[in-house]
């Protein structure tokens, strides 16, 4: 956690301080929903070569439901990360019905 900013601290050095630390967080957000991808292409993959659907309503339904209680957990506005679980399911979706054609 970064620390809350000293009054006699330098105002830019500070802020670029912050905004060091957003980026690496960005940058590790961004390799870590590329490892999710590449996992998740493979269920993708396996589900199409063994006709299961695209979709599995109980387990997204589990997931959206553990993921609230871990933001909850984190301080993490539970809608805002149940809004972002949802858009990476249906992109999941999305790249599990382009490998079924």
């Amino acid at each position: 956690m970064v620390p809350a900013p000293d009054p006699a601290d330098d105002i830019d050095e500070t802020l670029d301080s912050y905004r060091s630390s957003i980026d690496n967080i960005d940058a590790a957000i961004i390799h870590l929903l590329a490892e999710r991808f590449k996992i998740t292409r493979r269920v993708g993959e396996f589900k199409s070569r063994h006709d299961l659907p695209p979709a599995d309503p109980e387990r997204e339904a589990r997931q959206i439901a553990r993921l609230r209680t871990l933001a909850q957990e984190a301080d993490l506005d539970p809608e805002f990360g149940e809004a972002v679980i949802r858009f990476i399911i249906s992109e999941v979706i999305r790249h599990h019905e382009k490998a079924r054609s």
